[in-house]
């Protein structure tokens, strides 16, 4: 029995993978800025969001780990095959933003952790960002997937030690952790915080690109297949989300201890600077080598989505460098503009909140479908917690419209 069980538990082992490659999502360059803003800015206050944002999204991984898993199809593939062309174009474009908008966040992500370490330009940092998650994107085209998980999963290893380092020197208050688990908002610039906290935790590309893992590494299951190879995906899902939340929930708890109050944090080049003046330059390196590891896995997690959309919803494939140039020459020509780094990087996780629900109300109308889900149908009150996830989305969404716009217009 117990040789039986020990067979069973390597064999999800074995399974265990495209969940932490769709993780990185939820710790790129992005998040760190979010997350360390709102912890230096309002301390403990926006615990809440990442919290609710972590539980969230692991529902909606898990639901679109299932979608490719029982359909061996894509995500945007099973969108392409409800929608007339015109849909598919519109469609397209809009998941081409968030695209953008992802690589936006990483390149730059990458960009600044190369100053950090080596005081280079921005646009060269930029650059050499862009050149590497490229190789690794070639990594996984010639070797394979396995090959590219255990890649990611070396540089998630790096960002998880780097990230939570400093919470051995400065740990967070019991009671600001309780007291930050409370909802509540302080003014229109933390609703901004908490959309863009919430557009940087429930990443759009990484629902899409999930379902297509999944498929790539199982294929189609049948009957005989799908209870034992659902339970390895659930396990997948929930450990990796227990990592990615764990990381983002680390960087607003130092954020919140050790920066909280302190004058010119609001840049991640800030942020690093105040960590190595009070907590040390080790935790400042280990800092910098974590944002620099971030902006490689997901810049290169964020380009093998972006082929999956392409190719799901304009079956087509689009040779892997003009993908890059695509989505990579907007941050370049951004930088090179000279616009502040650390902004860029919060306003292109709100730009994600906006295409969260062309993700989600696409992949719970699949989910539902029970002929499609034929092998394990979704539960009617997963399916209740999830129509109720896409609408406090939508409302976050609104809110952070009306209150970009009123002040325009009054």
């Amino acid at each position: 029995m117990m040789l039986q069980r020990s067979r069973a538990l390597l064999g999800r082992y074995r399974l265990l993978g495209p969940a932490f490659v769709a993780a990185v999502a939820y710790v790129d360059p992005g998040n760190v800025a979010t997350n360390t803003s709102a912890g230096a800015r309002y301390g403990y206050l926006l615990l809440w969001v990442l919290v609710g944002a972590t539980l969230m999204a692991g529902l909606v991984q898990y639901l679109s780990a299932k979608v490719g898993l029982l359909t061996g199809e894509s995500l945007p593939s099973l969108v392409a095959g409800r929608h007339g062309r015109i849909v598919r174009l519109a469609y397209w474009l809009q998941a081409e933003l968030v695209a953008v908008a992802t690589d936006l966040a990483e390149i730059v992500g990458g960009a600044i952790a190369l100053r950090l370490l080596f005081d280079l330009p921005l646009v060269v940092g930029a650059l050499i960002t862009t050149t590497v998650s490229t190789a690794m994107l070639l990594v996984q085209d010639r070797r394979g997937q396995r090959t590219f998980e255990r890649v990611i999963a070396s540089l998630l290893a790096v960002i998880t030690i780097g990230f939570l380092a400093g919470l051995v020197i400065a740990p967070p208050r019991v009671g600001g952790v309780l007291s930050g688990l409370l909802p509540r908002l302080q003014g229109a610039d933390s609703v901004l915080l908490a959309v863009g906290m919430l557009g940087a935790t429930v990443m759009p590309h990484a629902i899409y690109l999930h379902s297509a893992l999944v498929r790539d590494r199982h294929g189609r299951v049948d009957a005989r297949e799908a209870d034992s190879l659902l339970r390895a995906v659930r396990l997948d899902v929930v450990l990796a989300m227990m990592l990615a939340g764990s990381v983002n929930i680390g960087m607003l708890l130092i954020a919140a201890s050790a920066l909280f109050g302190q004058p010119g944090v609001d840049t991640l080049e800030g942020a690093q600077s105040a960590l190595g003046q009070t907590l040390g330059p080790v935790i400042a390196l280990l800092f910098a080598l974590a944002l620099l590891a971030s902006g490689l896995a997901s810049t290169s997690v964020g380009g093998y989505a972006g082929a999956v959309i392409m190719a799901g919803l304009l079956h087509s494939r689009v040779p892997l460098l003009w993908r890059r140039v695509l989505t990579a020459v907007p941050a370049l020509l951004l930088l090179a503009g000279g616009m502040d780094a650390t902004r860029l990087l919060i306003l292109s996780q709100v730009i994600l909140s906006f295409g969260i629900p062309f993700a989600l109300v696409p992949l719970v109308s699949i989910a539902r479908d029970r002929q499609l889900m034929a092998l394990a149908p979704t539960h009617p009150v997963t399916l209740v917690i999830a129509w109720v996830v896409v609408g406090v989305v939508v409302f976050l969404n609104a809110a952070l419209l009306f209150l970009t716009v009123a002040p325009l217009v009054t």
